[in-house]
């Protein structure tokens, strides 16, 4: 099953957010991330969080009191954290979070910090990125246009070992190791793919689309 967790910051526009929940078993809005749920005209499952960032609490009263699960400000999981968790705990075994761009820095390395770990969100939706967790023996293949940037960066204890195609500066024979990455590569063609032989990586591309 597919779970979608809507989270606090910079998102995708609101025909982008429809288009990448259609489909999905879950919704799941953390704290401000109901915001960014509303303005697609989605209404989540369930609501959890402090609250402390949503604009309004007079939002929460469109929904059933036991589908908004809040917490005090003071607890030693983020609102991602426990959107996550639910996900996990209704049986979603592949997650998606959509939002969480801009904003504080310490907050974008939390979440960055959320695909290091067992288990782990698969994808990651901002105002700009489209962000893939690569796991090893899957094959990713996109279509975006010719010169799009792609950045890679090693995820877990290793080996890594990366297969590519239709980048200028190709993947294979590249010694990975924790704290290096391969950033800004070129797509050279709209159609690309990777292929992790062995490791997790973290996959930026842009949002933007060939059609579009």
């Amino acid at each position: 099953m597919r779970g979608v967790a809507f989270i606090g910051g910079a998102g995708p526009g609101p025909e982008q957010c429809r288009a990448l929940v259609s489909g999905a078993d879950f919704l799941v809005a953390a704290d401000s991330g109901l915001i960014l749920a509303e303005q697609a005209g989605l209404r989540p499952d369930w609501i959890v969080g402090d609250m402390d960032s949503l604009d309004e609490l007079l939002r929460l009263e469109a929904y059933p009191p036991d589908r908004i699960l809040r917490y005090p400000p003071d607890k030693d999981f983020t609102d991602t954290e426990l959107a996550l968790h639910l996900l996990w705990e209704k049986g979603c075994d592949e997650t998606w979070l959509i939002g969480g761009g801009g904003g504080r820095m310490d907050h974008l390395f939390a979440i960055r910090s959320l695909f290091e770990r067992e288990p782990h969100p698969h994808h990651w939706f901002t105002a700009g990125e489209a962000i893939h967790c690569l796991n090893e023996q899957v094959k990713l293949s996109k279509r975006l246009y010719p010169g799009a940037l792609l950045s890679i960066f090693p995820l877990g204890e290793g080996p890594w070992e990366l297969q590519s195609q239709g980048l200028k500066w190709p993947l294979e024979g590249l010694a990975w190791d924790r704290g290096y990455f391969g950033l800004s590569n070129v797509l050279l063609e709209a159609d690309f793919s990777l292929f992790a032989e062995q490791g997790r990586f973290l996959v930026i591309l842009p949002q933007k689309r060939l059609e579009e």
